[in-house]
């Protein structure tokens, strides 16, 4: 089993009138990069190159229409979208909606079909990208859709890994999307991936409460007390390492958070306030639990620096490093569970 050769990266290019090609572009100007990758954008010639003209970037890139024609030595653009595009930098605009969905659409189906490795996707502005054929809040559900498994929504930098139980979706609706089931299968695809993509033998995770306080024993709520508790409690029966609920409000203050290697928050910002905090423009979005690996930088498109060729491609990088590490982790799992069951 060979996991150290270059893997083929797919690059979906996300919204071109925010900074998303800007730090993908600004990734690979360490040609170092190309030693861990063959990095693969999903757009066109013209896009890539009014992108470098209007940023002033200095990188190679060749045009490519078959996946088979790599060129390891340089950043690869294969040639999927055809709709001519005037950059805006700042705007959301129908155009700029359309071009990101259709790069998503052309990535995810070469993931699809295993003519690449791995996939980072750029920002797309979750608005300008809604059509009859993409009707989604985010990556995630698009990639639960498209790919085997059950997705999971996994912020990692390091040490610091947090999971969400639910994503993208209004506070008002949390509670009732809460239930057994669904803490059930968050918790395990979030343990089997800590196993196969972090390679953590036994993982510990912590959950945290849905209410203040946890609830303080149902004074503040009754999710706690009448789901939250008792799932927990099943599942740690099961044999998940699973404890909680903790109170969110102090978890990440005092290093808690480090005598875990994960983390499951209930909403969206319960897990991503802390993170972002905390991750200091190093964090990283990875899908977890499905059939192919997705990372992406954990910001948006950023409209309101776009074109000014002052975004920070630190993210972006340690989205593709963390990419690659999921990627042969998951050989690794694989060669071991095979040898150990012969």
């Amino acid at each position: 089993m060979k996991t150290d050769s270059p893997l083929k990266l797919g690059i979906s290019v996300g919204d071109l009138n925010g900074v998303g090609c800007e730090v993908a572009l600004k990734s690979f100007m360490d040609k170092r990069m190309l030693e861990f990758c063959t990095p693969i954008f999903f757009a066109s010639n013209k896009i890539i190159a009014d992108q470098k003209k209007a940023l002033e970037l200095h990188v190679p890139f060749q045009g490519i229409r078959d996946l088979n024609r790599l060129e390891r030595s340089k950043i690869n653009v294969f040639n999927c979208i055809r709709d001519e595009h005037e950059l805006s930098f700042g705007a959301s605009t129908p155009e700029s909606g359309n071009l990101a969905k259709a790069s998503l659409q052309a990535a995810v189906k070469a993931l699809k079909e295993k003519k690449i490795d791995a996939l980072v996707t750029a920002p797309i502005n979750k608005s300008n990208i809604q059509a009859e054929d993409f009707s989604f809040p985010g990556h995630t559900d698009y990639l639960a859709q498209e790919l085997e498994g059950n997705a999971l929504m996994f912020m990692v930098s390091g040490q610091l890994r947090v999971g969400l139980l639910t994503d993208h979706v209004g506070v008002g609706e949390v509670p009732k999307l809460i239930d057994s089931a669904l803490i059930a299968s968050k918790v395990k695809t979030m343990s089997l991936s800590l196993q196969q993509d972090f390679g953590i033998g036994k993982p510990k995770i912590a959950v945290l409460g849905i209410n203040p306080h946890s609830g303080d024993n149902g004074t503040i709520g009754t999710e706690d007390e009448q789901i939250l508790k008792p799932s927990i409690k099943k599942l740690f029966q099961e044999g998940q390492l699973v404890f909680g609920p903790f109170s969110a409000d102090s978890f990440f203050t005092n290093g808690k958070h480090l005598k875990y290697d994960a983390v499951l928050a209930a909403y969206h910002d319960q897990g991503l306030i802390p993170f972002k905090t905390l991750s200091f423009g190093q964090g990283v979005n990875f899908t977890a639990g499905l059939s192919g690996v997705r990372t992406s930088p954990d910001h948006g498109t950023a409209y309101d620096i776009a074109g000014k060729n002052t975004a920070d491609e630190s993210s972006f990088k340690e989205a593709v490093y963390t990419a690659i590490d999921i990627y042969r982790n998951r050989l690794r799992f694989k060669e071991f569970n095979r040898v150990k069951a012969q």
